[in-house]
């Protein structure tokens, strides 16, 4: 059985696309280990179906030279008394080093070029220190370096491989456009720093993978890649899994029970009028725009499905809701297993996509497109390019301009006058849905795996 280890840059539990990825291809039966590094206590081990997952610990110390981008002793300090402060101190110390981070950008990057990111973000070693060495211990034949951090670890790896005479192969899978990325830390460095990391080792690739047809041809004129990605759409699992018959009695895994009911935990009866938004919570989501508009939409309750009800930003907009005096018809839930989201999205009205325009917003189709639309929700969608264009054509809900609660509300008064009209999009012989299914996408990664693996003469 040839091995296959998938590396990502996080805890893995939530990440729908990577957990589908690693199951499906056990499934199809590769020798599967997916690899987490995340900010964890220690390390965590379970399976994935047949897949094992290991999510290891990123230590708070960086291995990596005191003298990488730092400044004179007591300044991490100062740094530290700033950020817990928060406010207006804060924010007058990042704008006050602006330029001392434009300085650095230039500075190393007329040294070393792409190779910058070792000074300007030395932090990505950190993730070579942990994972490298589980991945030159286990062999493999392929990885699959999910996302951007991921890449260089997966590319040095290989060359480790090939150097001892095995011919490990690369895929790269591109979740996002790295040029269009919202920087995950607020300086001046991280962009041009992760930039030149994914320039210097995207060459290392065999084949690359990504999420839709426009980020397709965006890495192939940024990186003039010889051969266009694969297309794997974030689309949902569809397919219930074959029951097994173990040797011992076990108890069932908890994506494989019924899914909870989404009304019932909302406390609401079938005819009440309910949205859902599901997925990440960030201002640039837009969420805040349909929080404005439930005045607009008498009766009308929202569900938030989330990963931390109690995280800070979606506090944020409960209090909003509350300002508006719609705090009563908000209601704010956990996660699900990702097996189970369909089935749980279902008994919503509306399946909300309220994003801001922004460079990954308007090219991508989102995992929680393909949900809803397995869900059968006619879905409302703020005028993102890709999505709007393939909500207008297909039929299957409205379009609203984005930040825009006013119009936001008259796209949900469309829906709600006559749900059956959108619904309709997705039956008959030209429904999208057959395609739009992980099933059709694992049957593509597992057939890149094998023209990889497969010798040619």
């Amino acid at each position: 059985m040839r091995r296959v280890v998938m590396l990502v840059d996080n805890a893995v539990e939530g990440d729908s696309r990577v957990q589908k990825a690693a199951r499906s291809a056990a499934d199809a039966g590769w020798d599967v280990t997916l690899i987490g590094c995340a900010h964890v206590d220690a390390e965590r081990r379970w399976r994935l179906g047949d897949a094992e997952v290991r999510v290891l610990p990123l230590a708070a110390a960086r291995a990596t030279p005191p003298s990488a981008v730092s400044g004179p002793r007591g300044v991490s300090g100062l740094r530290t008394r700033l950020v817990a402060r928060g406010g207006l101190p804060l924010r007058a110390a990042r704008l006050a080093r602006r330029p001392v981070e434009h300085a650095q950008v230039r500075y190393w990057r007329a040294r070393l070029r792409d190779g910058a990111w070792r000074r300007l973000e030395p932090g990505l070693w950190d993730y070579e220190r942990v994972a490298g060495p589980v991945v030159d211990e286990l062999r493999p034949d392929l990885i699959h370096a999910h996302d951007f951090r991921m890449l260089g670890v997966a590319a040095r790896a290989v060359d480790r491989a090939r150097a001892a005479g095995r011919d490990t192969k690369l895929v790269w899978d591109a979740h996002e456009w790295l040029p269009g990325a919202r920087p995950r830390r607020d300086n001046a460095r991280w962009l041009p720093a992760h930039l030149g990391y994914v320039r210097e080792y995207v060459g290392a690739a065999d084949a690359v993978v990504t999420v839709s047809d426009t980020l397709a041809d965006l890495l192939v004129r940024d990186h003039a890649l010889p051969e266009r990605p694969t297309v794997i759409l974030n689309a949902p699992v569809t397919a219930t899994p074959e029951p097994t018959a173990p040797s011992e009695p076990t108890a069932p895994e908890p994506a494989d029970l019924p899914a909870p009911d989404l009304r019932e935990r909302c406390g609401l009866p079938p005819d009440t009028p309910l949205l859902v938004y599901s997925g990440a919570m960030a201002a640039q989501r837009g969420v805040d725009t349909v929080v404005e508009a439930l005045p607009l939409l008498p009766g009308v309750h929202l569900a938030l499905v989330v990963a931390d009800p109690d995280a800070a930003y979606v506090r944020q907009v409960v209090a909003r809701a509350a300002r508006h005096q719609v705090g009563d018809r908000v209601h704010v839930l956990p996660y699900v297993p990702h097996r189970q989201l369909v089935a749980f999205l279902a008994a919503a009205d509306i399946g909300l996509i309220p994003l801001h325009h922004w460079p990954n917003h308007e090219i991508a189709l989102i995992t929680k497109f393909f949900e809803y639309a397995h869900a059968r929700l006619p879905i409302v969608v703020s005028d993102v390019r890709t999505m709007a264009d393939t909500v207008r054509a297909s039929g299957q809900g409205e379009v609203f301009r984005a930040r825009d609660a006013a119009d936001l509300a008259r796209a949900v008064r469309a829906v709600l006058a006559d749900p059956v009209r959108y619904r309709a999009a997705y039956e008959g012989p030209d429904s999208p849905l057959p395609g739009w299914t992980w099933e059709a996408q694992a049957e593509r990664l597992d057939a890149l795996y094998r023209c990889l693996l497969t010798p040619t003469r």
